[in-house]
């Protein structure tokens, strides 16, 4: 155990040295001057609105998405999606009326999980999901459906943090596209540490209200 501790403070020494002869970097601030998503001057290709700045980057990545037009498409949607499955698990934010008719389990034990995104992110194609809708619905099922009101698709990871900043939960995550891993043999593998296929389903009218979260 002794060795263990030296070997520990020969490694922490080592760092604080190096860090002494840095200079301290002073916050960026505001990266106000960063080219909003659908201007010119955000690039060639890039005059899009967000919802499809966000479609293009989030399939790009291995995600799946559907549009619908309002909560009761959405409904239909999932109803017909969840058909096939033996058994779903749907996180607290998701409205009940667009709940299918199918058994409910726990996430671990779900062919299929529904969740409530809070927010999108256009630059990344990233879904902001809040732990209050419940971590297990968003990571154990081989398959994950976020469902996502294009309104809540911003252009920027800054503009969707400011968007819950007054309302923040003990933890957020960042999803984009399935779960993937090339530790092993450097051979990309999908689905091994979540869910190995997401679905945004995007809705053009709200299901609920701004800033509504499960409680």
């Amino acid at each position: 155990m002794t060795g263990g501790r030296e070997g520990r403070d020969r490694i922490l020494e080592r760092i604080r040295s190096a860090n002494r002869g840095r200079e301290p970097l002073g916050h960026p601030g505001d990266f106000g001057s960063w080219p909003a998503i659908g201007s010119p001057a955000a690039g060639p290709g890039r005059t899009s609105g967000p919802v499809d700045v966000f479609v293009e980057h989030f399939t790009a990545a291995g995600g799946e998405v559907a549009r619908v037009s309002d909560a009761t498409a959405a409904a239909t949607w999932l109803r017909s999606f969840c058909a096939p499955a033996g058994a779903i698990a749907v996180g607290r934010g998701v409205p009940t009326d667009l709940v299918p008719d199918r058994p409910l389990v726990d996430a671990a034990e779900a062919d299929v999980a529904i969740s409530a995104g809070r927010a999108g992110i256009a630059e990344t194609g990233s879904l902001l999901l809040d732990a209050r809708d419940g971590r297990r619905t968003q990571l154990l099922a081989p398959t994950h459906v976020v469902l996502l009101e294009e309104v809540r698709i911003l252009p920027t990871l800054r503009d969707a943090l400011r968007s819950v900043a007054d309302d923040l939960s003990a933890a957020l995550g960042l999803h984009s596209g399935p779960s993937k891993s090339a530790d092993i043999g450097q051979v990309m593998v999908e689905g091994v540490h979540g869910p190995g296929r997401l679905v945004a389903l995007l809705v053009g009218e709200p299901t609920r209200e701004p800033g509504e979260v499960a409680p």
